[in-house]
């Protein structure tokens, strides 16, 4: 009992390290601002050059607001418990209250109600997938904690390419940030899954998280486990029907992420 407390408080600090990084991006965007700013207050005195001066100060006001934001919410939440931390991510996520919180709850009992006790993500690497990592990534660590599994591995995808990683579940996160290429157009995952199939390991559950539909043929009868899948955002019908699919016919569960 007393180990799994420290895994889940040091998976909160992951979580907490997470909107450290957002906060930081903040103070560097605020100072790109500042240096723009000097900038052009070196270059003449203009009415051009005025007039781009206050664009660009109205812009380094509105930057230093959300930074002040961004620094009360840090705040609140290093005093806060590991579940209070952990609500804010989800209500983030739009998982907080309503229905996006029945559909959470309902994906959890699945997950927790799983043979086997490891989890293994599989995370679209494409490049309509750029940028939206680093926020769904907090996300990703709650869904690990609150269902009792234990994260195995993360598997990225993208044009017919995988790569895996295992270890803690920080080393994997920031393998997968530092490594996985965001780039490509195929969402190749069929091809993942004859992959993974091929592996000796085979988890309780996969997760499969992405924005688009596959580009090739799935297996859906060939896949070795139970698939949860998140279609993520304003994914299109498509999306949701081949994730849909994916879920019901391998014994897992579809839930939809809505950030804001």
């Amino acid at each position: 009992m007393r180990s799994r407390r420290r895994q889940d408080l040091s998976s909160i600090y992951e979580v907490f390290s997470d909107m450290a990084l957002l906060m930081l991006a903040a103070f560097i965007f605020l100072f790109a601002m500042f240096l723009m700013v000097s900038k052009v207050n070196d270059s003449g005195d203009s009415l051009k050059t005025k007039a781009q001066v206050a664009s660009l100060e109205k812009e380094l006001a509105a930057a230093k607001q959300r930074n002040l934001d961004l620094l009360q919410e840090m705040d609140a939440l290093v005093g806060s418990s590991s579940e209070v931390q952990m609500e804010k991510v989800l209500d983030s996520a739009g998982l907080g209250r309503g229905q996006g919180r029945k559909d959470f709850e309902m994906m959890i009992k699945g997950l927790r109600r799983m043979p086997g006790k490891d989890l293994h993500l599989i995370i679209d690497a494409t490049g309509s997938m750029h940028g939206v990592t680093a926020f769904l990534i907090p996300v990703l660590r709650v869904i690990a904690i609150r269902s009792g599994k234990h994260l195995s591995a993360i598997t990225w995808f993208a044009d017919n390419r995988t790569g895996t990683y295992r270890g803690t579940m920080g080393e994997m996160f920031d393998y997968l940030m530092q490594s996985a290429p965001f780039i490509g157009n195929r969402e190749t995952i069929g091809h993942t899954f004859d992959t993974l199939a091929k592996e000796a390991i085979i988890p309780g559950a996969y997760m499969l998280i992405g924005d688009e539909p596959p580009t090739d043929t799935v297996h859906y009868h060939a896949i070795p486990a139970p698939v949860f899948t998140l279609p993520l955002g304003n994914s299109d019908t498509s999306t949701k029907v081949a994730f849909q699919k994916i879920a019901e016919i391998s014994g897992g569960r579809m839930l939809q992420l809505n950030f804001h």
